[in-house]
């Protein structure tokens, strides 16, 4: 989902990242232009390590049939690769209030648990999670001290990480998500490579090409 709304095509059926990239790529590797794109400017990257980002935002439709492949994909990354997510906003809300309820949970070490409990509540149970009391009211729901987490949900430091994750989705040139950034360097998406899958096929090139440099 993006700015324009364009419509994404996602997760082809029951196939691998391994089987796609076969099938997609069957003539060639991934093209630059056409299935990820290379940045005029790199960003700063994990130093030591070969970074992946997932750019997602929590009320996406596309993020959320993203995110069961995406993790499961993650769990299988080697230890010279550095991955994580970033929260994006197009406009303040509801984005921003998105992007915070992310940070904070983060700071509370609850991302494995709570991640996908709150796109299930957002995509199946219809919630809107952008009001403080109702993010409240389903962190109390789901056994999670909700005054703490209003704490970190409000503090100076989740607000210097809105401002950072602007930025580096800015730099990154991102303008819908899901999408991912691989070292700093370039940026992949559901869009460009043709599913979900199909932009981890793209990733793992990418972090091989990086790995071979």
């Amino acid at each position: 989902m993006n700015r324009r709304e364009f419509s994404a095509q996602l997760l082809a059926g029951g196939l691998s990242a391994t089987g796609l990239a076969a099938t997609a790529h069957a003539q060639g590797a991934p093209v630059e232009g056409t299935h990820y794109v290379k940045l005029a400017q790199p960003v700063p990257a994990t130093p030591g390590k070969i970074e992946v980002i997932e750019f997602f935002w929590y009320g996406c439709p596309h993020c959320n049939a993203f995110e069961p492949h995406l993790d499961a994909w993650a769990r299988k990354l080697p230890p010279d690769v550095a991955f994580r997510r970033v929260p994006i906003a197009f406009r303040d809300e509801p984005y921003t209030a998105h992007q915070k309820i992310f940070f904070a949970l983060d700071a509370m070490g609850l991302i494995p648990s709570m991640h996908r409990k709150v796109f299930y509540a957002i995509h199946n149970e219809r919630q809107r999670l952008d009001k403080a009391p109702d993010i409240a009211a389903f962190m109390t729901k789901n056994g999670v001290d909700s005054a703490k987490f209003m704490d970190n949900f409000n503090s100076f430091s989740t607000q210097t990480k809105v401002r950072q994750a602007l930025k580096l989705a800015a730099d990154y040139k991102i303008d819908g998500v899901p999408a991912l950034g691989i070292q700093g360097k370039y940026f992949t998406s559901n869009s460009l490579a043709g599913s979900g899958e199909g932009s981890l096929a793209v990733a793992d090139y990418l972090i091989q090409r990086e790995r071979k440099q």
